[in-house]
């Protein structure tokens, strides 16, 4: 079956997710997360079919772009919803729950609003921002540092001209705009801009197979002498990179935070249904039902430990982000290095919350779970695919630095 036409109503969709603006005010929070567990349910009816197939689910994406909830973390002052970025996060937490590839094109968007607000000047965000919330644009990702295939080199008249490749390109394909990077060989840094994802040059590829989030759209996308005018460049080379501009790299990596605790809840509330509606105590057992057996028991507990460990983590992270992000231009090394802190704290516990909850799932439900249909599986492999994001090795490295000697991470775009 096509997921194109798994609604084949198009007035369905548009109905699927209603925001419902004459009745709540857009600064309600719950109204928000209201919706986004309304996005979440029309979501989960086609998650396991659509893992399964993988691709480019252009449906859904639009069913999120028909929720409103693309504008949250734009400003109201550009028509947006200027919602913090802790609600932003639990949104994503609540989309991962069901669907993590698409909580993750999700999160990668307001990610590049971010990048916008941090890097861009007023005239850029004014333009940029705008037009995403009168226009509901989706933004892809294709601003990779370690990747330096795309280089860019001087255009007559301004700006710069782009030629290369760029990898692990989220949400590329289907957007309208792109935040790139590209590797300027004279100053020996990098070029950021924003650019239209149709402009001429431009390829996204949809060569993404990896064996979990596979429908984050993280392909390749590739570059063929692509102009980049010089208001469109967001930062040039040569650029003494501050502590506001390296803040990006925190709101970065709590979207990986709470895409792992939203897997984390996602896999522990699918092992609590399953006991409660299909579980069997084991031959040995002398439980007249599953949830009655201790061994299960001890998984629940240890699980519901390390998950609300996790859950508690990520909300304290996610406020002191904010708490620094709306300082912007006055964000100091001290603030930048206190966000770090928390959400590598955050990072750590939510990882093996993760990886726990989605392996554990099987040893609580038993071999039954293993069925293909179920899909199950898919909280493990998101999981495992997404935690090899950067290696967990060196945040617990940073975490050991601080303990031992109040030293902040260094300033990178992992940390």
């Amino acid at each position: 079956m096509s997921i194109g036409n798994a609604y084949p109503d198009q007035s369905e969709r548009l109905r699927a997710v209603d925001p419902k603006r004459d009745v709540l005010s857009s600064d309600d929070q719950q109204h928000w997360l209201t919706i986004a567990d309304q996005l979440a349910a029309r979501l989960a009816e086609s998650a396991v079919e659509r893992d399964r197939l993988g691709g480019h689910a252009s449906f859904e994406r639009e069913l999120i772009r028909d929720s409103g909830l693309l504008t949250l973390a734009v400003p109201t002052e550009y028509g947006g919803q200027g919602q913090p970025w802790s609600l932003v996060y639990q949104v994503v937490r609540r989309l991962a729950r069901v669907d993590s590839a698409l909580a993750h094109v999700f999160a990668f968007h307001h990610l590049q609003v971010g990048s916008v607000l941090l890097y861009g000047n007023q005239h850029q965000q004014q333009r940029l921002l705008a037009a995403t919330a009168q226009e509901h644009l989706f933004w892809g990702n294709t601003l990779n540092p370690l990747d330096k295939r795309t280089v860019a080199t001087e255009r007559d008249g301004g700006g710069f001209i782009l030629q290369g490749k760029k990898g692990f390109c989220s949400g590329a394909k289907g957007s309208d705009y792109l935040t790139v990077s590209a590797w300027h060989e004279p100053t020996q840094s990098l070029v950021i801009a924003a650019l239209p994802t149709h402009r001429p040059g431009i390829t996204v590829h949809d060569d993404w197979d990896a064996i979990g989030q596979r429908q984050t759209d993280s392909g390749t996308v590739s570059f063929e002498q692509v102009e980049v005018l010089e208001r469109e460049v967001l930062l040039p080379p040569g650029f003494a990179w501050s502590p506001p501009a390296q803040f990006r790299a925190c709101l970065a990596q709590l979207v990986l935070v709470n895409l792992y605790v939203g897997i984390a809840e996602g896999a522990f509330e699918e092992a609590k249904r399953f006991t409660l509606e299909h579980g069997r105590p084991w031959l040995a057992s002398d439980a007249a039902q599953a949830q009655d057996d201790p061994y299960l028991q001890r998984h629940f507990g240890e699980l519901w430990v390390k998950l609300r460990s996790a859950q508690v983590l990520a909300d304290i992270a996610g406020d002191i982000a904010q708490r620094h992000f709306v300082k912007r231009t006055a964000i100091s090394a001290e603030n930048r290095g206190e966000a770090a802190i928390a959400i590598a704290e955050a990072k750590v516990v939510a990882h093996q919350a993760a990886l726990d909850a989605s392996s554990r799932l099987f040893d609580i439900a038993g071999a039954r779970a293993t069925a293909r249909p179920l899909g199950l599986d898919r909280f493990w492999r998101n999981a495992r695919t997404h935690t090899l994001h950067d290696p967990m090795d060196y945040k617990i490295r940073d975490l050991g630095r601080w303990a031992l000697l109040d030293q902040y991470p260094v300033p990178t775009s992992y940390s």
